[in-house]
């Protein structure tokens, strides 16, 4: 199995990602995904990739753990020709508004779980909820990289929707008993 996964990007799960928001939506052009956490290895997989078939995205990221500048930049850059908006965020919330895709992972990426407390306490104001989901579209789809931290990143309110996908683009994955699933 290839993952594709650096620091840098993990490309094979941004494919994956979009697959499953192509097979619920129907398209991928001129939808919005909204990607709400740390400015990793997957926003930048997402970046590259929504801005490479016409897919707006909208990253809600913290101060201190935005995207790569010149990932945000060479994005943007791509986008305009594509027809479509490459926009980074600090409000969450704004990051929402108006999106077809909610999207998140986890806020302590693998190599960085000495930062797991630290991180936390920043991060509440970026959980996917309710709240958050309040101004999406009427039918977002949810997905998050997984392992998905319940009551973490993501409520269980959202992860177990009817309009989550995380299982649709995983259909062998498992489930773990306590803090983990995939």
């Amino acid at each position: 199995m290839i993952y594709g996964l650096s620091d840098f990007s993990y490309s094979c799960q941004g494919f994956a990602h979009l697959f499953a928001v192509y097979k619920k939506k129907g398209r991928l052009e001129g939808l919005k995904l909204a990607y709400v956490g740390d400015g990793n290895d997957v926003a930048h997989s997402l970046l590259y990739d929504c801005s490479k078939i016409g897919m707006n995205i909208t990253l809600g990221c913290q101060k201190g753990y935005e995207p790569g500048p010149k990932v945000v930049s060479q994005a943007k850059e791509k986008a305009k020709g594509m027809g479509c908006e490459v926009k980074a965020v600090q409000d969450p919330i704004e990051a929402a508004k108006g999106a077809d895709v909610i999207y998140t992972d986890v806020w302590t990426s693998m190599g960085k779980e000495k930062e797991w407390q630290e991180r936390g306490k920043l991060r509440k104001p970026y959980q996917v909820n309710p709240l958050l989901t309040k101004g999406a579209k009427e039918d977002p789809i949810f997905i998050d990289c997984l392992r998905a931290h319940r009551g973490e990143e993501v409520t269980n309110e959202v992860a177990d929707s009817k309009n989550s996908v995380i299982f649709d683009k995983q259909k062998t994955g498992y489930i773990r008993k306590k803090r983990f699933w995939r």
